[in-house]
């Protein structure tokens, strides 16, 4: 990183103003539609919980977001370099091809030069660019509701674990530097409402959240860093204990979890989530009701950042709280989830 990006606020306005000034500079990732875009882009603005910001292309691709359609951030590099423009709409018009050096050496190219190339243009190769799509493509069937098993084979992975590798690495584990800590353990869990991943130690549950949510990579590696570990899959009792949870939850029979959490966050932010565990099942509340409950009346900005910093999807209700005029607004589960869940508690407790 060339410079320490400016706040989020600061990135915001400069999106919504189209500034030029940050052109090729940052990039902003619209976890609502999976896409990444200049700061100019000329479509619809997204809501500012939709916003995640970045300082390069390839840390873009590796949070799991693709490019833009309309303002096409790979163009520049395409106009500058033939050759990366080429394999990119290669790579653009077969997704699920799996990619090798003899492939480019076919295709006339000298494989150290499209490495180099692609590294200093983009920031990753073409083949972990082309690893990233499959991967992808992966996560796309398991947004649709296909299972674990139909999602690898859709990617053309013949391994169960090779197909995990790759996930692992487009929500981007951590190097074997870190071996010695302690290891966090992911795994799916799947729900009427799609599948989820949950992290956790031996302990505490650190991270649930369905995954297809775009953000997913960026709150993995947030993980990381505030726990120091490297994060594997495998199964804790905590993780059999939130299944078990879930499970309950769905069947109606449970609307209060009691597995052990790990909170990662500010003392704002966690005071932020505790109103929210306090919002009683089928009911909401505005983010504004949430601010005054929290003793800061005017930060109702602040409360929807930590709001959509909730790493703990339906344990902590952030799909409880709505807009002030009563309008399901943005969730990185998706809206319809929020819709379901909340129609899901009202019924459990017996209200319209």
């Amino acid at each position: 990183m060339l410079f320490d990006l400016p706040d989020h606020d600061t990135l915001y306005r400069a999106l919504l103003d189209r500034d030029p000034a940050y052109d090729g500079h940052v990039f902003v990732g619209v976890t609502s539609t999976g896409v990444f875009c200049r700061l100019t882009c000329p479509a619809r603005k997204p809501l500012l919980e939709n916003t995640r910001f970045y300082d390069s292309i390839a840390g873009c691709f590796e949070a799991g977001f693709r490019p833009c359609l309309r303002c096409r951030p790979l163009d520049p590099v395409g106009q500058r370099e033939p050759m990366v423009s080429a394999l990119l709409k290669r790579l653009e018009d077969d997704p699920e091809r799996i990619w090798s050096e003899d492939d480019l050496t076919e295709l006339g190219y000298d494989p150290s030069t499209v490495r180099r190339s692609f590294k200093r243009h983009l920031g990753l190769t073409f083949l972990d660019m082309a690893r990233l799509r499959r991967a992808g493509q992966g996560v796309d069937k398991l947004a649709g509701g296909a299972t674990v098993i139909e999602a690898q084979q859709s990617a053309g992975y013949e391994s169960g674990s090779g197909f995990r590798e790759a996930i692992v690495r487009l929500l981007g584990d951590v190097p074997v530097a870190l071996r010695g800590r302690e290891l966090l353990r992911a795994d799916w869990i799947e729900s009427p409402i799609g599948t989820m991943l949950a992290v956790a130690d031996s302990h505490a549950l650190h991270l649930l959240e369905f995954f297809d949510r775009t953000a997913l990579p960026t709150e993995l590696k947030k993980l990381r860093e505030s726990t120091r570990s490297s994060i594997g899959f495998g199964r804790t009792p905590v993780i059999d204990r939130i299944e078990r949870d879930l499970r309950d939850y769905f069947a109606g029979t449970r609307l209060v979890f009691e597995t052990p959490l790990a909170l990662h966050g500010s003392v704002f932010t966690k005071a932020v989530w505790d109103e929210l565990v306090a919002i009683p099942p089928g009911t909401t509340r505005s983010y504004s009701e949430i601010a005054a409950s929290a003793g800061r009346h005017t930060a109702v900005r602040a409360v929807a950042r930590a709001n959509g910093a909730n790493q703990l999807a339906i344990v902590i209700p952030c799909h409880r709280v709505i807009g002030a005029d009563g309008s399901l607004t943005g969730y990185g589960g998706g809206l319809w989830r929020k819709e379901w869940l909340l129609r899901h508690e009202r019924k459990v407790m017996g209200l319209r």
